[in-house]
């Protein structure tokens, strides 16, 4: 098969791979309908995180189930399935809890922008279509395989409710995602902190009431202003570098929540200004799993539209411009079909 190799900063080349097999009795094998780079494959590709030897890429996905293990009966061979970045037996006590990307035999997804993928923890981390979607819904349904589900998961870690006021950090995937989630949950006003066009205008159809472009100081005022001075019932990080937490922080009032999902990097919380700020922080890997039989169904019924994150769509063989677009901002998402 074909596949994604990073080699070296900047540098992810498409190249011919072993075709994955069954190595457990609970792995499944699919053949990849449509798979994506995510913002957060920007970290190791900007030399941001330690690449080590050459090795695949990706870790969002859909596709037809090829083959499974003696143990998984969830799904078959023929179905189409959506998964998760973060595989799990949904079994353990910390997947029973609600916990699936905490999974006691957890694995990260990291071969995905490739023909064809073996999926560990199959029989847990796999939930099938009734029937073959409509290729118009394959967008969304990937997104829902993580940067949806991401953005649910920042939603309701920053305790989003009817009629309260939402603050998004981020214009990426997950952060426009976030705002989808904020509206779905009842905020009745979203404020998006975005500096881009394309994306406040995305952000404004997902269902953003305001925009800040400030950053800083001079951002978190703005959020002031537009709270009443006090800041945002709820708010939700979706990048992960410590200017963004600092925002995020800062805009939240007295008594709020915090949802951090950008995968922190260089990040340092002050333990005596939480304190007294009283505000709550919780994140870390969403778990995808808890959501994806809600959130397919929404994107099925046409209700939310994820999908439209990816505003660039190429063959796979093309992934390398994925990259490259994405890391000089001409694309939010990158769309890639084997």
């Amino acid at each position: 098969m074909r596949g994604a190799v990073i080699h070296a900063p900047g540098d992810v080349r498409f190249e011919t791979l072993a075709d994955p097999k069954i190595l457990h009795p609970t792995d499944a094998i699919i053949r990849t309908a449509v798979t994506c780079v995510c913002g957060s494959d920007l970290w190791p590709y900007r030399g941001l995180e330690t690449i080590g030897d050459p090795h695949p890429m990706g870790h969002e996905y859909v596709g037809f189930v090829e083959e499974v293990g003696s143990e998984v009966t969830s799904v078959k061979p023929g179905q189409f399935v959506v998964g998760s970045f973060a595989t799990s037996d949904n079994t353990c006590a910390n997947c029973r809890n609600g916990w699936q990307s905490n999974c006691l035999h957890r694995e990260f997804m990291t071969t995905c922008q490739a023909d064809y993928v073996r999926i560990p923890n199959a029989q847990g981390t796999l939930v099938a279509t009734d029937e073959h979607p409509a290729e118009e819904f394959l967008p969304g349904l990937l997104a829902v395989s993580d940067v949806m589900g991401t953005g649910w998961y920042a939603a309701l870690a920053a305790e989003v409710g009817p009629g309260s006021t939402a603050v998004v950090v981020g214009d990426g995937a997950v952060g426009l995602c976030g705002v989808i989630a904020a509206k779905e949950l009842g905020a009745e006003r979203i404020i998006a902190m975005s500096r881009h066009e394309p994306r406040q205008n995305l952000a404004r159809e997902f269902g953003a009431t305001d925009i800040v472009a400030e950053r800083g100081d001079e951002g978190i005022a703005r959020v002031k202003d537009l709270t009443g001075g006090i800041g945002a019932d709820s708010v939700l990080e979706c990048v992960g570098t410590a200017e963004a937490m600092q925002q995020a922080l800062h805009a939240a009032r007295p008594g709020c929540n915090v949802g951090f999902v950008g995968v922190p990097h260089e990040v340092a919380i002050d333990g005596q200004e939480l304190f007294f700020s009283h505000v709550g922080l919780r994140g870390g890997p969403a778990p995808v799993r808890r959501y994806l039989p809600d959130l397919i169904d929404r994107v099925l019924a046409g209700r939310i539209d994820p999908g439209k994150v990816f505003d660039l769509a190429l063959p796979l063989d093309q992934v390398a411009e994925g990259y490259r677009a994405m890391d000089e901002r001409r694309a939010i998402k990158a769309l890639l079909t084997p």
